[in-house]
């Protein structure tokens, strides 16, 4: 009787989960669009600053009313198209703007960010503001971002 109890308690499952297991690869082998998403080893998943993402014109202080305006410049090829975010925090963490511009494809011409559009804000409260970018993958599953400091006075 024990060694039936023995079996049952511990042999029965670990067969049952190597032939689950088996089961459950050999159906997502079978889906031919099934995409493997691999880590990439050069850089994280999110990084709070990359050096393959710049922010190009922004200056480090800015008169009320004064346009604020900036390029992205980025030099990985894993994110030659993707979705970009630009957010402006206050010095609390809370949202002052933020802009999203969507399938920008830029590796073709090495242009600056955002393609055919312009980012430009004006605030009106002085006070520290933080400029965060963002740059996806047109997956949403990898992101590049750079934050840069700026002063309204």
């Amino acid at each position: 009787m024990a060694t039936r109890l023995a079996y049952v308690v511990f042999i029965l499952p670990i067969v049952l989960s190597i032939a689950f297991g088996s089961v459950v690869m050999a159906d997502i082998l079978q889906s031919p669009d099934r995409e493997l998403n691999m880590w990439r080893v050069d850089s994280t998943n999110t990084a709070t600053h990359d050096k393959s993402i710049n922010i190009i014109g922004l200056e480090k202080q800015y008169s009320v009313s004064t346009l604020i305006e900036m390029q992205v410049k980025i030099d990985d090829p894993f994110f030659d198209c993707g979705d970009l975010y630009v957010t402006i925090y206050s010095e609390t963490n809370t949202v002052i703007t933020q802009s999203g511009f969507f399938k920008q494809c830029f590796d073709q011409n090495n242009a600056l960010l955002p393609v055919d559009d312009t980012f430009s804000e004006i605030i009106d409260t002085p006070g520290q503001y933080e400029l965060v970018v963002k740059m996806s993958d047109p997956n949403q599953k990898n992101s590049i971002t750079a934050s840069e400091k700026f002063t309204i006075k």
